[in-house]
């Protein structure tokens, strides 16, 4: 004779008062997951590589082309200075290095070359320079001259920079004077310009003691105008 089930607590719980346990997601579903995020992740991926390709092709297209350059010839103004010294090997590439962040400026390659007059006049035109694709020109000729006369830098602009672009001529030019200061306490005050366009810049301080007895900024514009049209040269 069977007994009878022995009766339950009134106090007693079941062993899973909520109902069965979850169970595990088969290992197909775990799998399926796994490639599904992959998946998302991968194609996030290339969404954005193809924004940043889009946007760099944006930012690409708005510098001009690349067509001139800005050689270093023997002489300059019809053969009036000769070259005494071109520096661009050395302070050219400082110069690229300084500018190699600048979002105005690509592709850049600097060049400063030192000129002496054959007349015998004493002093030094020092073109300081530099080739690529540059835009935004009017800023490019302020930053130009700001760096000529830097907290760091023994000039100091006597006349701040202004237009005096000569009449007739689509390549703007900023034009300042300068005050040289040397360890010796010697100065000496001359003219600087500094012209702009889509592929050059150039910064031009005519130190020579002529023109430092004479500044005149328009005539100072006319000259850097000149050596603009003697260095600039086609891209080969």
């Amino acid at each position: 004779m069977s007994m009878p089930p022995a009766p339950q607590s009134p106090y007693q719980t079941p062993l899973y008062p909520w109902g069965a346990p979850p169970q595990a997601p088969p290992e197909k579903s775990r799998i399926g997951l796994m490639v599904a995020i992959i998946g998302g992740v991968f194609l996030l991926i290339v969404a954005l590589l193809a924004t940043l390709i889009l946007v760099g092709k944006k930012v690409d297209s708005s510098y001009p082309r690349a067509e001139f350059v800005l050689a270093v010839p023997g002489t300059l103004l019809d053969g009036g200075y000769e070259l005494a010294k071109d520096d661009s090997p050395v302070q050219g590439r400082k110069l690229e290095r300084s500018w190699r962040l600048d979002w105005d400026a690509k592709a850049v390659h600097g060049v400063v070359a030192v000129y002496r007059p054959h007349n015998g006049d004493r002093g030094d035109l020092i073109v300081t320079g530099m080739y690529g694709r540059f835009r935004n020109t009017g800023q490019v000729r302020a930053r130009v001259l700001a760096d000529n006369g830097s907290s760091t830098s023994r000039a100091k602009a006597v006349v701040p920079p202004k237009d005096v672009t000569p009449s007739g001529s689509r390549i703007k030019v900023d034009c300042e004077v300068v005050t040289r200061t040397w360890a010796d306490g010697a100065s000496l005050t001359y003219p600087v310009c500094a012209w702009a366009d889509g592929n050059t810049w150039a910064r031009v301080a005519d130190m020579t003691f002529h023109t430092a007895m004479n500044v005149d900024l328009k005539s100072a514009a006319r000259t850097a105008l000149r050596i603009r049209s003697e260095m600039l040269k086609p891209m080969r």
